[in-house]
């Protein structure tokens, strides 16, 4: 086994945030972000592991996500003969919501006999429950678990877990998990056999174009944990594939956004039904409208950008 790196810096609890929700980050590491001082929001730090040590361009990959720390010395440290990959997960801690207990390998001894456990190791895609958007959605899955819903669709999939959830919440429903990003589909599908979970269809796919999405169409449950602007301007999309009265859980946005994102999905004929804030993060639960939305026309990728609104 070869010698483990480790890069820290200081970095802003707003950076910390952006690095946390980002699912198009392109350094082959394990990104850390933790709290120094509690609610000091200039206070964070960032740690990047690396298998092998780091060449310039990928220090500097790293100096640039936080800016703040422009002029600060970075920190490097040989780790030596170690699982890189353990060390990095050893900072993270079990996280326990409702029905669900998600953990990572250091912590697989910790798991309570009347959770149903995920393991979750931290990797190049999003989603290992512990920041806002995902701990939140899980919440608001495990709050609905009394609905009764047979076609689910997770937008952004990331790791997996909030698929894995649908799942086993409701386990005779048609589960799909989908990403614009490869190696998110590659990480849920090994997350999937790791957790034992089965069934779940899983698709590389930019927002909910691609035609196996439309054939299963429409959904009683969706499930969209990404960012903001895309929240926006995917609404009509989002809106389409969703069944008459469908709950619709969105998430990946601020509280200062929130108005912005329920007023594209207002005019596609959803209505706001709950609101679960985590610090600055907000997560929402709409409901899809009694008559099926129905869009002016065909949708076009490339035209997104012009649905947008001023978020």
């Amino acid at each position: 086994m070869s010698d483990s790196w480790k890069l820290t810096l200081p970095c802003t609890r707003a950076e910390a945030e952006a690095i946390d929700a980002s699912d198009d980050l392109t350094i082959d590491a394990a990104l850390m972000t933790t709290e120094e001082i509690e609610d000091d929001v200039e206070s964070w730090r960032l740690d990047a592991y690396f298998e092998h040590e780091p060449a310039a361009d990928t220090v500097a990959a790293v100096r640039a996500l936080v800016p703040s720390a422009a002029g600060a010395e970075i920190a490097v440290e040989r780790l030596g003969d170690a699982d890189w990959v353990t060390m990095s997960q050893a900072g993270l801690e079990p996280l326990s919501v409702g029905r669900f207990f998600v953990h990572t390998g250091a912590h697989a001894g910790a798991v309570p006999a009347d959770k149903r456990a995920f393991l979750i190791e931290a990797s190049r895609a999003f989603g290992t429950g512990h920041h806002e958007t995902t701990s939140g959605c899980l919440a608001m899955l495990d709050g609905l678990a009394g609905a009764d819903f047979a076609n689910v669709i997770d937008i952004g999939t990331g790791t997996g877990l909030l698929a894995f959830a649908a799942a086993h919440l409701w386990p005779e429903a048609a589960v799909m998990g989908t990403d614009i990003d490869p190696v998110s589909i590659d990480v849920t599908r090994e997350n999937a056999d790791l957790n034992g979970v089965f069934g779940i269809e899983l698709i590389v796919a930019d927002g909910t174009l691609d035609d196996a999405i439309v054939a299963k169409a429409p959904y009683d449950l969706v499930i969209a944990n990404i960012l903001a602007g895309p929240l926006v301007s995917m609404a009509p999309e989002i809106a389409s594939i969703a069944d008459s009265g469908a709950t619709i859980v969105l998430a990946g946005l601020l509280e200062t956004q929130r108005a912005g994102v329920v007023a594209a999905y207002a005019a596609c004929g959803c209505s706001l039904e709950a609101v679960d804030r985590r610090g600055d993060w907000s997560v929402l639960r709409l409901k899809a409208g009694a008559a099926r939305f129905v869009a002016d026309g065909p949708f076009d990728p490339k035209g997104r950008d012009g649905w947008a609104l001023d978020i």
